[in-house]
């Protein structure tokens, strides 16, 4: 009776430690959950503000990509990241060139087919905006960057061939997309284009262009 008293007292203690540790990696996996989350929502966060400073966020790119073709010269290696890293920027510049084509033709913010509606004036909605397109191109520089630090990324290649086919993909992919430029009539850089006067500008007491009288 002492002997199956004893068992039956040493298996609920066992019980007992095992529910304590199950409750302790519940606890510290939601704690992760809940870190990460923040972390997530704390980025996102900064990442929205950013949107509105185009400048600062351009050159804090470009410092990057400066940073890894210095990694890439003093190591003297790891050229078929690099190759890899201009065909990616490569499609996102073309896409962010592109329109965004709906597959609807008779939608009215289509591409113009003649000229008379080339002449109208439409928004260009891109098909990869803006920020979007800097976002990725940020992200694929960081992600290149961090191969060079891993030996197995570095395949041995004859990188003068590697530049001549990338030259040769990029003059014949600029052919293309100003072909459908012209074709389609569309000029996908704002600046310098012609503004109505006082566009943008709040003009009077309320603004939405009252006037005031009797000043």
């Amino acid at each position: 009776f002492c002997f199956s008293l004893v068992l039956k007292n040493s298996s609920i203690s066992i019980m007992m430690e095992g529910d304590d540790h199950d409750d302790t990696a519940g606890a510290s996996s939601s704690s992760m959950e809940a870190k990460s989350a923040n972390f997530k929502r704390a980025f996102q966060y900064w990442l929205d503000k950013s949107t509105i400073h185009v400048v600062p966020r351009w050159l804090g790119f470009v410092v990057l990509l400066c940073l890894f073709f210095l990694r890439i010269y003093m190591v003297q290696g790891y050229f078929i990241v690099a190759y890899g890293l201009g065909i990616f920027l490569l499609n996102n510049f073309i896409a962010f060139l592109s329109p965004l084509e709906l597959e609807d033709p008779s939608d009215a913010q289509g591409l113009p087919s003649t000229a008379s509606e080339g002449k109208e004036f439409r928004p260009f909605a891109r098909r990869l905006p803006e920020f979007k397109f800097w976002l990725a191109c940020t992200r694929g520089a960081l992600t290149c960057f961090g191969m060079t630090f891993f030996p197995i990324f570095d395949v041995p290649v004859f990188w003068p061939i590697l530049l001549m086919y990338f030259f040769i993909l990029f003059f014949m992919t600029m052919k293309r997309q100003i072909m459908h430029m012209y074709k389609h009539k569309y000029v996908p850089i704002s600046f310098g284009k012609k503004k109505h006067r006082n566009a943008g500008t709040e003009q009077g007491v309320y603004g939405g262009g009252m006037s005031r009288k009797g000043n």
